[in-house]
């Protein structure tokens, strides 16, 4: 122990404490960035739209057609637990 104090710098060669300071780190301050300008953010932004891989229109139809598919059953689930729920709760507070 008394090594890896002396490594760490806490004791010296004899063993007597090392008086520490103590002092804080200080902030670092942050690097400055470069600003883009308006017209460089613009053309990065259609640089990367042109990398997006967009639908056809058949794809997009084919995927309307399933998610309307999709909510009307989903819609036609909660409405029939709702009603069977309902109906149930009704039956229970008559008693």
């Amino acid at each position: 122990m008394k090594r890896l104090m002396q490594r760490q710098g806490q004791v010296g060669p004899d063993g007597s404490p090392v008086a520490q300071k103590r002092e804080r780190p200080r902030p670092q301050a942050r690097p400055v960035e470069k600003r883009t300008t308006p017209a460089e953010f613009f053309r990065q932004v259609r640089a990367e739209l042109r990398k997006v891989a967009w639908p056809n229109r058949d794809e997009v139809v084919n995927y309307s057609v399933i998610v309307f598919i999709v909510l009307v059953i989903l819609i036609a689930l909660i409405f029939g637990l709702d009603y069977v729920f309902g109906k149930f709760v009704f039956y229970l507070f008559k008693k």
